[in-house]
């Protein structure tokens, strides 16, 4: 309990969904947060196309996005295509731009950003939510 007497939440690590396209990151931000049961679910951000609305990745953005959901947990960047991870890889190498703690996860975009919301939402660490990302890789559908 907090000194004032009421529980406080531990910080949740946060997950920014970064795409090519803002209405793609923002559909599967939407999915996310659906399927893991809406309500109080971690911070989730998209952070999707160029600041004038093009396809394309924009450090800016994802820099943004990333600040916005860090509570102090870490933070999840999940990317679509190849150029979105070189812009994230490239954020994390100038070491000033991203939250600390922020981590790049190798995982399917959509499938992982689910499972990432999903053990955020119930209180992993950022080991346990970049594990369970990347654990989607084997979700079979045949």
């Amino acid at each position: 309990m907090s000194a004032g007497g009421t529980d406080t939440p531990a910080a949740r690590v946060g997950i920014v969904l970064v795409s090519h396209s803002a209405a793609v990151a923002a559909a599967v931000a939407e999915l996310a947060r659906g399927l893991a049961g809406g309500g109080d679910t971690a911070p989730v951000l998209p952070a999707g196309g160029t600041p004038d609305g093009g396809l394309g990745t924009s450090a800016e953005l994802i820099a943004e996005a990333a600040r916005a959901v860090d509570g102090g947990a870490g933070v999840a960047l999940l990317v679509d295509l190849g150029s979105a991870v070189l812009t994230v890889k490239a954020l994390l190498a100038e070491g000033d731009e991203l939250p600390e703690g922020a981590r790049l996860v190798d995982a399917p975009f959509v499938e992982g950003a689910v499972a990432a919301l999903v053990t955020a939402s119930a209180g992993g660490d950022l080991d346990a939510v970049a594990a369970a990302a990347s654990e989607a890789y084997a979700y079979r559908k045949e």
